[in-house]
């Protein structure tokens, strides 16, 4: 079906102003990181000595190397483990019938629904009774209370969606729970766990209060708090540059994988679109 020449039209006359409100916001950063000096403050767009001064000052002036560490770290486990134990929720919520599931089901999507705050009092007590208080598995905790809901919600969209008989088929051969959902469903569900996976993984990676709760040493602080707590010579006084350099540093990761994955993440997106 041949597409209207008034929508084509509309499609291209809206393309660059989409485009320009998307990127707008990194290639700003990305040029005020090569800034020194006044020219922080000059109205030419692009620096006209380029500089990487301010990204030697990020990593020279506080531990921002373990601090993106400490973010890969977190959102690498969140990842991991809100995956596994998602995969399993989703095959017994989706393929298994019992007694309260939907009444478990929608606890699992009330608990995604409270604000951070609302929670942050009484996790703060539970985080210092297991003694987690100021180091990485506290964070991987508290991101997973928000991060799991989700990635059991979005894969139990797709685990409904498989056929039956592969699964009677494989419970005829012999194979147990484990098998059918890692060694048959997984592959079917790739591209879906891939999406999944990278929004996991961005929330893990950008995630604030708790970080800034939940840790006070240098050392075991990810790279938003490192970000905010950036501070100048005076009070009076804000680093624009090196705060520029650390977003860049901090976004570049996240455009990489979103361009690796690119391919899964449209196709488990389009895949629930289409399906249902």
């Amino acid at each position: 079906m041949k597409r209207p020449a008034w929508g084509v039209l509309c499609y291209w006359l809206l393309l660059p102003l989409v485009l320009l409100f998307s990127l707008f916001p990194l290639v700003y950063a990305l040029a005020t990181s090569f800034k020194q000096g006044n020219a922080l403050f000059s109205p030419l767009f692009w620096p006209q000595h380029w500089s990487m001064a301010n990204y030697v000052s990020v990593f020279a002036e506080q531990p921002f190397g373990r601090n993106l560490l400490n973010s890969t770290l977190v959102a690498g486990a969140v990842v991991l483990l809100s995956l596994s134990l998602s995969l399993l929720a989703a095959h017994a919520l989706g393929r298994v019938s019992f007694r309260g599931r939907t009444t478990l089901m929608m606890t699992i999507l009330g608990v995604s629904m409270f604000p951070q705050v609302a929670i942050l009092s009484g996790l703060f007590e539970v985080i210092s009774w297991l003694g987690l208080y100021d180091s990485l598995w506290a964070l991987v905790l508290s991101d997973l209370i928000f991060t799991l809901p989700f990635t059991v919600w979005v894969l139990l969209t797709f685990m409904r969606e498989l056929p039956r008989e592969l699964e009677d088929a494989a419970l005829m051969d012999g194979a147990g729970t484990l098998t059918i959902i890692f060694r048959i469903f997984l592959p079917l569900l790739w591209p879906a766990v891939m999406a999944t996976a990278l929004l996991a993984f961005i929330a893990a990676w950008n995630e604030f209060l708790f970080a800034l709760t939940f840790t006070l040493s240098g050392e075991q602080r990810t790279v938003p708090v490192a970000i905010a707590l950036i501070s100048g010579a005076s009070s009076h006084e804000l680093p624009w540059g090196n705060i520029m350099a650390a977003s860049v540093t901090v976004t570049l990761p996240l455009i990489v994988l979103v361009l690796l994955f690119q391919r899964q993440i449209v196709s488990g997106l389009t895949a629930g679109a289409l399906k249902g």
